[in-house]
């Protein structure tokens, strides 16, 4: 993957193309969990930053944290007193369509002249790039709280997550005991039924609206399990999906990535409904 900084402050900034981000080695582990984290905003939509300061307020206890613009970041990313969440954005390698995404990257400070080089403790897919009604609302607090767990999970796990990335969160069990909720518009066509699901996965299932997801993760959130998806709009015919399942507190109970050709659409499919158990 080449990931390219997005950050607006007058427009957007690339740095060209860079190499894959380091994952963080034990010692700067331990560093981030000595470190201020500043969660920078103003480089994504204000919706992005509302939904993103709210979640932090509420629920980021790993480190001390402080909330910065875009000019303050370029002044402290070199310090490594200092971590950052800061949205980012990515281009896969061998794309014709040459589709980006935004991810949310937790890094820590660092001497590299890149920002790309920082050393990576987690990247979150939050949405393409070009998509301006992203539905990621219901989405942003159990990834805030997601990423608090990876950064500790690396501590005692580093390298089978160096070898599986988010994957390494895949096969957990208890399906069978929640309700999964689906974001109804993001399912691939072999799937996009209570019917169809029924083929490969036969515990309850409901594909409703972001808003009603929301409501639903309000309502009863201890029995519940929700679907994020992130891909290119409908039209774009290339680039990668990202299918995402979590609970409200913030475990990552399923993650997978496609490359998306005509016979691989966007979305969740069967094949993914196979997965979970």
């Amino acid at each position: 993957m080449k990931k390219y900084p997005l950050l607006f402050t007058l427009g957007i900034f690339s740095l060209g193309v860079l190499a894959n981000p380091p994952l963080a080695s034990k010692q700067q582990i331990g560093m981030f969990k000595n470190s201020k984290t500043c969660v920078v905003l103003g480089t994504g939509s204000i919706s992005f930053d509302m939904y993103l300061k709210d979640a932090v307020q509420k629920y980021w206890n790993a480190t001390e944290f402080e909330f910065i613009d875009q000019q303050e970041f370029d002044k402290r990313r070199f310090n490594s007193k200092y971590s950052f969440l800061v949205l980012m954005k990515a281009v896969f390698d061998k794309d014709p369509g040459g589709v980006s995404y935004n991810y949310l990257s937790l890094v820590l400070g660092d001497v590299a002249k890149n920002m790309t080089d920082m050393p990576e403790l987690c990247s979150v897919p939050i949405s393409y790039t070009d998509d301006n009604i992203s539905d990621y609302e219901y989405a942003i607090p159990a990834i805030v709280k997601f990423m608090q767990k990876h950064a500790r999970n690396l501590e005692f796990n580093r390298f089978m997550i160096s070898l599986k990335g988010l994957k390494y969160y895949n096969g957990k069990s208890g399906f069978k005991d929640k309700v999964l909720l689906f974001n109804k518009d993001m399912m691939a066509s072999d799937a996009d039924s209570p019917e169809k699901i029924k083929e490969a996965y036969s515990y309850y299932v409901k594909l409703i609206s972001p808003s009603e997801i929301q409501q639903e993760l309000v309502a009863s959130p201890s029995n519940a399990l929700f679907h994020f998806h992130v891909g290119p709009n409908k039209n774009a015919g290339a680039g990668k999906c990202f299918e995402m399942i979590f609970d409200v507190e913030g475990n990552l109970y399923y993650y997978n990535s496609r490359k998306i050709t005509n016979d691989n659409e966007d979305g969740f499919n069967l094949k993914d409904f196979k997965h979970l158990r």
